[in-house]
């Protein structure tokens, strides 16, 4: 198998995540002085709630488009940053949203009741009655409501993903009402023809990035690459390896590391996407995934028949050899986390440590080709076996298998545990943390 190797980052060179993370804060921070610029250009109200309550309005529908971007998987971001974290902030954006667009709906009916002398109730009802797009912004805020009522974590650990995405996708319902209110009822908004033109091309560039990103670019690449199940290899009782083969895979701009939402097209499958990492590194020709059967769906792919059509969102994720920061490195995997770490380590150059836990030799998938990928590349290779309890990769044990392990970049996929565990000790042996590198691998959520 023959695959592109990435050169040894330079030590000087600035980190991608660093510059995709800054220039997503430079566009927040000047759509913020922009849209600050045109609320003072339309004049203030003489009521201070008022004035206080259209100001928030603005600021929420900013975070509205913004997180729109987060959560459109544009390539140029995911690769620098990676899906986890660019959810991670599409989560905390919502709860902002729903405090400034609450924030909006309470001061404007405070405003104008203590304007009116009507009760905040009444007020509020006459606005919805009186008021273009004022009904459509109270049905957008009330779908808002729920949307955060349902990503609280108490209420997502008890729900399923897909009841929780279902309900979720209502938002972009709620983005529509909220976008045409502004165009009703925003005085910001019809001030002049350059905050129009502002607002239509923040809300053009938001809508747009989710229409190319989440759909157009799926269903170009697909058809574009045709792919199709080649082979199903059983690894072990409850993990299977899926190699799929299209057309031109070699334009195909994935990197050992990623990670494809994988859908194969069978009567009772289509609907399902499972995430999963390719467990070797693309050579141009195919894709192999290495999934563990742990539920039904996942069960089902052990029977998944060669030929079957397959759809592909993706390549996700920043796991990748292109953020390195030393030219030698540790790897570390968890059970089947082990499928990126096989992949990054065919695809890395200079000296590698790789580390693998299980609780068992027998739950060791791909280890023969580990072991042999290891040897081919001159990289120490541990397998790691034995109850959680005592921890054997606690600060002292990884720092005698590891001496210099400051001075290399870590790559850590596993069980969020373990994950959890692990990195609490290397901040302990003085990892800096730009050199630890970590995703999770699952459906945005």
């Amino acid at each position: 198998m023959t695959t592109v190797q990435s050169p040894p980052a330079p030590p000087t060179a600035i980190r991608p995540r660093v510059v995709a993370r800054t220039g997503l804060y430079a566009v927040l921070a000047a759509n913020a002085a922009v849209v600050a610029f045109f609320f003072a250009q339309a004049g203030f109200a003489s009521n201070a709630l008022i004035v206080l309550g259209r100001l928030a309005g603005l600021y929420g529908a900013l975070l509205m488009a913004f997180q729109l971007l987060l959560v459109a998987r544009l390539p140029w971001l995911d690769r620098r940053i990676g899906m986890d974290r660019l959810t991670n902030w599409h989560r905390w954006t919502g709860f902002g949203i729903l405090w400034t667009l609450l924030a909006h709906a309470v001061f404007i009916t405070f405003g104008y009741a203590q304007s009116s002398s009507m009760d905040p109730v009444n007020q509020l009802v006459d606005l919805a009655e009186t008021v273009e797009g004022v009904l459509r912004a109270v049905v957008a805020l009330t779908i808002i409501l729920v949307v955060g009522a349902v990503s609280g974590r108490y209420a997502r650990r008890r729900l399923a993903y897909e009841t929780w995405h279902f309900i979720h996708l209502y938002t972009y319902v709620a983005v529509v009402l909220a976008f045409t209110h502004q165009v009703a009822a925003g005085t910001t908004f019809t001030s002049s023809s350059a905050a129009t033109t502002y607002w239509y091309a923040v809300w053009g560039v938001a809508l747009g990035s989710v229409l190319v990103g989440r759909l157009v670019l799926p269903l170009w690449r697909n058809w574009r690459h045709q792919l199709r199940v080649t082979a199903v290899i059983p690894e072990s009782d409850n993990v299977v390896s899926i190699h799929i083969s299209g057309r031109d895979l070699d334009r195909m701009p994935a990197r050992a590391g990623q990670f494809f939402l994988w859908r194969f097209l069978t009567r009772d499958r289509w609907w399902q996407a499972n995430p999963f990492s390719l467990s070797a590194a693309p050579d141009g020709t195919r894709l192999r995934l290495t999934a563990k059967t742990a539920g039904d769906g996942t069960a089902a792919l052990r029977h998944v028949k060669v030929g079957t059509r397959v759809f592909a969102e993706g390549p996700y994720g920043a796991f990748t050899a292109m953020h390195r920061t030393r030219p030698e490195s540790l790897l570390v995997a968890g059970g089947v986390g082990v499928t990126p770490i096989r992949a990054l380590l065919e695809d890395l150059e200079g000296h590698a440590v790789v580390i693998y836990r299980v609780a068992e030799d027998r739950d060791a998938v791909l280890y023969d080709e580990l072991r042999e990928l290891a040897h081919a590349k001159g990289a120490e290779l541990h397998l790691v076996t034995g109850p959680a309890t005592p921890d054997k990769l606690a600060p002292s044990e990884l720092a005698c298998l590891v001496p210099d392990i400051a001075e290399r970049d870590v790559f850590l996929c596993g069980p969020p545990g373990m994950t959890v565990a692990l990195l609490r000790t290397l901040r302990e042996l003085g990892v800096p943390k730009q050199q630890i590198h970590h995703e999770r691998f699952s459906l945005a959520g």
